[in-house]
């Protein structure tokens, strides 16, 4: 196996922390972490949190036992004598703190940049995912990939594990992992400024949190900053040249390669698809001639063509590690994915039921149509000022009928009529609890035996649901009610 990155030694790590006057800007699931982990180095540390609610104020009573001080409902003052701001990933760069910090002349890092300072002399290389859709996935591939090649791994970052307990040695002072698998959020890649990854993919770009980073070119450039310093590989979408742009422009180490992947058959120094096969001719002795089998299609859950374009990135980021390819297919057959990512809840009367619920924008949409045909699709909810009509245009001859909820539904009515004006559409007011069941039900009377009916709503769900989870379960509870109708 590859190895292991440089970092400070642990003996210097209370001596550069003791005193020093943090400030963790917001509470929540990265900023508690921060907090603790910075005061039981010896820091001094003020939390500062925009809300002042119950949850906000029992989470500020247990940080006070811990000796960490909380200020609520005010985000937007710089504490005196501040030396380091600590963010989390959902404060946007144009707060006041940011903008008094950047004024004072005071850093300010990210939950990932903390992580990464905090590693000791032995630390667990990472192998990092970015992109718009797929990440998640990807990284639960991943990690699945080097446990079966015998690795001490898990899937952190934007996901599962806290990046925070992943670096920090175990009681008896020593590293937990052998190699960690890592999902960063353009967030979380904006704050991170020493990041320097073993090897790292950008999965895809498509227009996403534009609010927050002010322009797809800011948004493509923070995705980018996960290949600075990339020491093996940067791992690109071929079908994605903005992907191959961001490599173009990284700063890497000397040797440093570049790494594509395809769902066509691949080029050297590409891994992709030939007769049914994964296959890699980039981590072969002759890649110009030959090409190592990895997996079968089939080994891929669900074996849909944007769920085989994140396996091939899994696949590249293990190889660039040194994993061998018996560990790929044994790591993709033992994947699960994560509920509402084109999960297949029940087919009824000849018509499968699949809740996509995690496709909240057109990106991840179009992905998830063209893994189906024909389809009923249930789509709408918060669109985030997306736009619909490259979406519906691509994918108009896929769909037998179209059910709309959510509070944005008539912007995809409205693309609907100007791209597909045959496509029956049942547009649904209602919006309580029983909205999902009546939708389901819709889509239900339009489709025909060997239809799809697709959840994969083009939105956030925030206007019906408190998240994408639960949109995908309500949906999945609507199917089994209807199924269980025709038992």
């Amino acid at each position: 196996m590859s190895g292991r990155q440089p970092a400070g030694p642990r003996a210097d790590l209370r001596e550069r922390w003791d005193g020093k006057r943090v400030t963790v800007a917001g509470l929540g699931v990265s900023g508690i972490p921060a907090a603790r982990a910075l005061r039981d180095l010896g820091a001094v540390v003020t939390v500062v949190n925009d809300g002042d609610d119950e949850r906000a104020r029992a989470q500020a009573a247990e940080l006070a036992d811990a000796g960490v001080t909380v200020r609520l409902g005010d985000g937007a003052t710089l504490p005196e004598g501040t030396e380091l701001v600590v963010t989390t990933p959902g404060w946007q760069p144009d707060k006041p703190l940011f903008l008094a910090a950047a004024e004072a002349g005071v850093p300010i890092w990210g939950d990932v940049e903390l992580a990464w300072q905090l590693r000791g002399p032995d630390a667990a290389p990472w192998l990092a995912v970015t992109g718009t859709n797929g990440k998640t996935t990807t990284v639960r591939m991943l990690a699945a990939i080097l446990r079966a090649a015998g690795l001490r791994t898990e899937a952190v970052g934007n996901i599962g594990v806290s990046l925070l307990d992943a670096v920090l040695p175990d009681e008896n002072g020593e590293e937990k992992y052998d190699v960690l698998a890592v999902e960063l959020s353009s967030y979380q890649l904006h704050w991170a400024p020493s990041l320097r990854a073993h090897s790292a993919a950008v999965l895809n770009i498509a227009p996403d949190h534009l609010d927050w980073h002010g322009s797809m070119e800011a948004y493509t450039a923070d995705k980018g900053r996960i290949y600075e310093g990339n020491t093996v590989a940067c791992v690109y979408n071929v079908a994605d040249k903005a992907t191959e742009d961001l490599v173009r422009q990284a700063d890497v180490e000397e040797g440093c390669r570049a790494i594509g992947f395809t769902l066509g058959t691949p080029g050297p120094s590409q891994l992709g698809v030939v007769e049914g096969l994964l296959v890699d001719r980039a981590f072969v002795e002759n890649r110009s001639a030959q090409a190592q089998e990895l997996a079968e299609i089939s080994d891929v859950d669900p074996p849909a063509p944007h769920n085989i374009a994140n396996a091939l990135a899994a696949a590249a980021l293990a190889r660039a590690y040194g994993v061998a390819p018996a560990a790929v297919r044994d790591g993709l057959r033992a994947f699960r994915p994560d509920p509402h990512r084109i999960e297949h809840i029940a087919d009824i009367e000849g018509v499968s039921y699949v809740d996509d619920s995690k496709a909240t924008n057109t990106h991840a949409t179009e992905a998830s149509l063209a893994a189906y045909d024909p389809i009923v699709w249930i789509a709408g909810g918060l669109a985030k000022g997306a736009s619909f009509d490259e979406l519906v245009e691509r994918s108009a001859k896929r769909l037998r009928g179209v059910v709309l909820i959510g509070r944005d539904r008539a912007l995809i009515a409205e693309a609907l009529a100007r791209h597909a004006p045959e496509v029956p559409v049942v547009d649904l007011e209602q919006t309580d609890t029983g909205a999902m069941s009546a939708a389901v039900r819709a889509a239900a009377r339009l489709a025909e035996t060997g239809d799809t009916v697709l959840l994969a709503p083009a939105c956030a769900s925030m206007d019906m649901f408190v998240n994408y989870n639960k949109r995908g379960e309500a949906f999945a509870e609507a199917v089994r009610a209807l199924a269980a109708e025709h038992a």
